[in-house]
């Protein structure tokens, strides 16, 4: 019978103190000195002049039960749900398994449409964010990420040395098999932040948001397309987590204000991934902060089974056991496969999973025909299309690449942050009806089958099973009635599917109307979509 946490409360760590971790015991290497990593830290201050601002901590989901003083785990039986889908596994499909033998193959037909395909304007903006995606699936603990500087590390290429400071994100996303817990221990993550002084540090959170596919949000099916006013609707962690970023909350317990004195530390973080110990399943955990600091500092993400008491209960891993794990741990595993170089001519490309600091947290941009400061809507019966997230051999023919640029990352891990996960794109278009009738306009987002060359768009008929996108998109606009719309709808899209209408304004000549399309891209989601603007015939 699968055994998991029997609840869901949020726990943010409190305890704080200096990097000092305890001898292991017994150590199967000998200790590491304390001293020297202290001492490398503290003379590590210097930021790098690509840092700008950023902003908030995240606290995580778990229940504790108070057993002899200490805190201790309360497992009890449950049932197994939706299991932990990934963008890029064959476990994404959201029906029950058939028997493939019983079910007629699905017989789907290419459609090309022809259309033009801009590129977005704009470009991602210069906020650091510690992005840690790799390895996705983690069976064996230790170091997800970690910025801390080499110096005294028992794993040096574990440490990537950077520092924070200003506005930066936290962006991570990892599943647990039940593989991983043979042995009935839940799998915790960590999050942990680190003032190597010589001053006081305050790290804020902006806002935050951490869920677990199993019990949190659990992958169900949805309509294509469904409004969403209050936030309440998701399928998945990723698309839970979008919808709240998307709103800027701060949901949990999370430490909000964050002093650290010189060489200390603490968790940001310490969540279960839990998952079923005899039936196999998976659960996947998506987290986002937006955070800012007064003070350089230094970010780890770790992975840990959960600490046994001498009779065999599972407790909550304490701030000393991460310090442990954080200076004599190795890189957590198995490893992804690694990226294929960019230039790579050939059939097989790797984009590879990112374990690193990328660069940018938002896309903001005011799409228009040139310096015209308008963006005249299509002729009649015509569209156009503005790819979201293109990457390499993905640009529909606009040879723009948005993946995020690497400002430091482990060398089997992505070059570029594929996929820009987490990253806030706020598209403004300034419509205009430059004709002398009546026009009905629509804005969609669409999922068509990956390419890299222009001209036109291919969708399959019917759509793929695989679930491509899902995750809320924010409009705002002022309806044929003059009143402002304000409006969340939740999107499921399947691989090649053509997009339905998300808004539709009737515009009369020569009348302006302006539409804000604002989306999170999802952690579960697989790049690229498009935005499509779109005139009746």
């Amino acid at each position: 019978m699968a055994l998991v946490l029997s609840v869901l409360a949020t726990l943010s760590v409190g305890q704080v103190g200096p990097l000092a971790p305890p001898m292991l015991t017994p150590p199967p290497l000998k200790p590491v000195s304390v001293e020297p990593i202290s001492d490398a830290i503290a003379a590590s201050t210097a930021v790098s002049p690509l840092l700008a601002p950023v902003g908030s901590p995240v606290a995580v989901p778990v229940q504790l039960v108070a057993a002899s003083g200490s805190k201790v785990l309360r497992r009890s039986p449950t049932t197994s749900a939706a299991n932990g889908n990934q963008r890029n596994t064959n476990a994404q499909k959201q029906r029950p398994v058939k028997n493939a033998s019983a079910e007629p193959k699905v017989r789907r037909q290419v459609l090309r449409l022809e259309r033009e395909i801009r590129p977005l304007a704009g470009n991602l903006d210069r906020v650091p964010v510690f992005n840690s995606n790799s390895p996705e699936v983690v069976r064996t603990p230790g170091i997800l990420l970690s910025t801390f500087p080499p110096d005294g590390m028992r794993s040096p290429r574990a440490h990537l040395n950077y520092s924070f400071q200003g506005r930066f994100d936290i962006f991570s996303h990892h599943i647990a098999r039940a593989a991983a817990t043979e042995e009935g221990r839940t799998l915790f993550q960590g999050l942990m932040v680190y003032n190597p002084g010589p001053g006081d540090a305050r790290i804020q959170t902006l806002a935050a948001a951490s869920y677990i596919s199993r019990f949190e949000a659990p992958f169900r099916e949805l309509p294509a397309y469904i409004e969403d006013p209050l936030g309440t609707i998701f399928s998945g962690a990723g698309s839970r987590v979008a919808a709240d970023m998307l709103r800027d909350r701060r949901r949990g317990l999370w430490e909000t204000d964050i002093r650290l004195g010189p060489r200390e530390a603490t968790m940001v973080m310490n969540a279960p991934i839990p998952v079923g110990k005899i039936t196999p399943s998976s659960n996947t955990r998506s987290t986002l902060l937006h955070m800012q600091s007064d003070r350089p500092v230094y970010l780890a993400s770790l992975a840990m089974f959960s600490p046994k008491t001498a009779d065999g209960r599972e407790t909550i891993p304490t701030l000393r056991q991460w310090q442990v794990q954080l200076v004599n741990g190795f890189l957590a595993g198995p490893r992804d496969t690694p990226p294929s170089p960019l230039n790579t001519t050939g059939p097989r490309f790797f984009y590879g999973r990112i374990a690193g600091v990328s660069q940018g947290s938002r896309w903001e941009a005011t799409l228009t025909d040139g310096g015209s400061g308008t963006l005249q809507i299509p002729g009649r019966g015509r569209s156009y299309s503005y790819p979201i997230s293109t990457i390499p051999r993905g640009t529909h023919g606009t040879q723009q690449v948005q993946s995020a640029p690497m400002l430091a990352r482990y060398p089997d891990t992505a070059i570029l942050g594929h996929g820009n996960y987490g990253v806030l794109y706020r598209l403004t278009l300034p419509l205009v009806n430059p004709s002398q009738q009546d026009q009905s306009v629509s804005i969609l987002f669409e999922t068509p089958l990956k390419s890299d060359t222009g001209g036109g768009v291919e969708f399959l008929n019917p759509p793929a099973d695989r679930v491509f996108f899902r995750g809320p998109i924010r409009l705002r606009y002022q309806d044929d009635g003059g009143q402002p719309q304000d409006r969340f709808v939740h999107v499921v899209q399947h691989r090649g599917e053509q997009g339905k209408p998300l808004a539709t304004l009737t515009m009369r000549p020569g009348e302006r109307r302006s539409v804000t399309v604002d989306l999170v891209y999802p952690p579960d989601a697989t790049p690229p979509q498009m935005l499509t603007v779109q005139t009746g015939s």
